[in-house]
């Protein structure tokens, strides 16, 4: 009899060994029915998402020319002088002008230093330096934008200099200025910002040169910009 109830409690205790390893057997297959089609949707998700970022770059890259987009040249109808022989779109002229107040209203005094340049002037400019500073395209585009890839061409473009430190306009340390750091913190409020900063992948860094993007008009010329930015 004793044989005989110790068989019992073996074949007892490997049976209940079978049925636990039968149930994680069956957790961890219906865990994987529930998780697989999770994973497959997020891998799809991720490939579409990537697919999409790929071609936007591949289109973007083949429009651009030495690292700068296209520009439609803006009328001159919808152009106001700001100072003198210096134009800009009407539409950010009121915001440019509260944006010079209130930095004077901190001590920070700002000068414009070029708006609006046509096509024909941004020819001019492109390749009477590049010439001068015996350059090829490529390298001259870092400074300068090829005529019809200019921002300037928009009239929504604008170059800011310090009027207390005048030595640094168009130039790198303007970002030491008391003038660029005022733009720094605060020209988002007035809808500008800076086009080219030290991230920027086929630009030289121009801390004076900035955009306005506060009209449906500005954001759409400037869309692909800002799409270009996110991608990149």
């Amino acid at each position: 009899m004793e044989n005989d109830n110790s068989r019992n409690n073996i074949i007892d205790i490997h049976e209940a060994q079978r049925e636990y390893f039968t149930s994680t057997r069956v957790y961890i297959f219906r865990t994987l029915i529930f998780i697989a089609p999770l994973v497959l949707l997020s891998v799809s998700i991720f490939w579409l998402r990537f697919q999409n970022a790929f071609s936007l770059r591949t289109s973007i890259s083949a429009e651009k020319i030495l690292g700068h987009l296209p520009y439609v040249e803006i009328s001159k109808n919808n152009l106001i002088e700001i100072q003198p022989n210096i134009l800009v779109h009407k539409d950010m002229y009121e915001a440019l002008l509260k944006m010079k107040s209130e930095a004077e209203k901190e001590g920070v005094f700002l000068v414009f230093l070029s708006g609006f340049r046509s096509i024909k002037l941004q020819e001019e400019i492109f390749y009477s330096l590049k010439s001068a500073r015996n350059q090829y395209a490529i390298d001259r585009a870092k400074v300068s934008a090829p005529p019809g890839y200019s921002e300037h061409s928009t009239g929504f473009a604008i170059d800011i200099g310090d009027a207390q430190n005048r030595k640094t306009d168009f130039e790198v340390d303007f970002e030491d200025t008391n003038a660029f750091k005022w733009l720094n913190k605060n020209a988002a409020k007035y809808h500008f910002r800076l086009s080219f900063d030290k991230n920027h992948n086929s630009v030289d860094y121009e801390p004076w040169h900035w955009r306005y993007e506060g009209s449906i008009e500005a954001l759409r010329i400037f869309e692909k910009a800002n799409r270009e930015k996110s991608i990149f």
